[in-house]
């Protein structure tokens, strides 16, 4: 899982509500019913969502569908399963920033980009790094997924399908759809930072006034909370202390940090509350979950 290496672009917020509604022009295209219960069987944190956000998720889905285009590397043919699966992953974030009667008007927040390509396993990328010292690294790193700004999302189908299947403790709260698109979230206003666009937050976001309260009170709150994170792994590491439970590949950056808790966020709800309380009442806020 990664963010692809691109400087940061600005995007005037005209400019993305006006492409919200050429989108709201889009057909949806209709999924299945055998085929939707397929894929919401087949993911366990979809099927324990109630009836009614089930359905709320399969017309967002729907015009999802309608906006991006899917390909498939090294020969692999993309299914209406595979589709689906990702598209269905994918708008659970957004179940709730949209209109009661409108909920696909909350895909606004993936208007960016229109690719998607999937891969039959793990991808290789060659990288370049240049350390303290100016020398230059070159290595390969393999990826499960990869956002790029204003660019194509790129996912693993095999990391795809063992989203919320995995019980090792390794793995917990794991979906790579999720923490790409939450990628794609954070880089809405700029660089992937780990803070998505809070101006676009309802008013009277966690009790504060205004986009500058607003962005304070959301780095007051998840910075403490990766410094502690990056401070339980390095005990864990040197001196055998308990390892965190969420994913040490949080620790890589703030932007990773939200990714990944928000992946944990909506696979284990209840234990990532439990683990992290101060960070679970913001999201939830985030993502209007009531």
């Amino acid at each position: 899982m990664s963010i692809g290496a691109t400087a940061p672009i600005y995007r005037p917020l005209f400019r993305w509500l006006r492409r919200g509604l050429f989108r709201l022009l889009r057909r949806a295209i209709p999924i299945p019913p055998a085929l939707w219960q397929c894929v919401i069987g087949r993911t366990p944190f979809l099927a324990r969502l109630p009836a009614a956000d089930q359905a709320r998720l399969k017309r967002i889905a729907e015009y999802f569908l309608a906006g991006k285009t899917f390909s498939g590397a090294h020969e692999l043919q993309v299914t209406d399963f595979m589709a689906v699966t990702v598209a269905a992953q994918a708008c659970l974030p957004l179940l709730h920033l949209g209109p009661l009667q409108r909920p696909e008007a909350a895909l606004r927040w993936y208007d960016d980009f229109v690719g998607i390509v999937l891969h039959p396993a793990d991808a290789l990328a060659r990288r370049t790094a240049v350390d303290a010292a100016g020398v230059v690294h070159h290595y390969t790193e393999t990826l499960t997924g990869e956002a790029m700004q204003r660019g194509p999302v790129m996912l693993s189908w095999p990391a795809v399908e063992r989203a919320g299947n995995d019980t090792d403790q390794a793995s917990a709260g794991y979906a790579v759809v999720i923490h790409e698109f939450m990628h794609k979230m954070d880089m809405l206003d700029g660089g992937a930072d780990g803070v998505p666009p809070l101006p676009l937050l309802p008013r009277g976001f966690m009790g504060v006034r205004g986009a500058r309260a607003a962005a304070r009170c959301w780095r007051d709150t998840w910075a403490p909370a990766y410094d502690r994170f990056r401070e339980q792994l390095i005990r864990a590491e040197r001196f055998g202390e308990p390892p965190p439970w969420l994913d040490a590949y949080a620790a890589t950056s703030p932007a990773e940090f939200f990714a990944v808790a928000c992946e944990a966020h909506f696979v284990h709800p209840e234990r990532f509350a439990a683990e992290f309380p101060q960070l679970a009442p913001m999201l939830r806020a985030f993502f209007r979950q009531g």
